[in-house]
């Protein structure tokens, strides 16, 4: 079995994430998972999670939040 995350299986790990990114985004914004998730997709954050190279997928949630509650003002 091949462990290795590569270009073509980063998008496996980003579901998880990117539902509990946008729950804490809800919660801190009195809005719908729904709509924090329709923000988070938009964002450059996302963006820059789906390329493997960037790394970010080894983040947790809190700190991909963090991220983008830094570069959403």
């Amino acid at each position: 079995m091949n462990l290795t995350i590569t270009k073509d299986n980063v998008h496996l790990l980003l579901p998880g994430k990117i539902a509990s990114v946008s729950a804490m985004y809800a919660d801190d914004h009195g809005c719908s998972i729904m709509e924090a998730m329709l923000l988070f997709y938009a964002s450059d954050t996302y963006k820059q999670l789906q390329i493997e190279e960037t790394k970010l997928w080894h983040l947790g949630p809190v700190a991909l939040y963090e991220i983008w509650r830094a570069n959403h003002k």
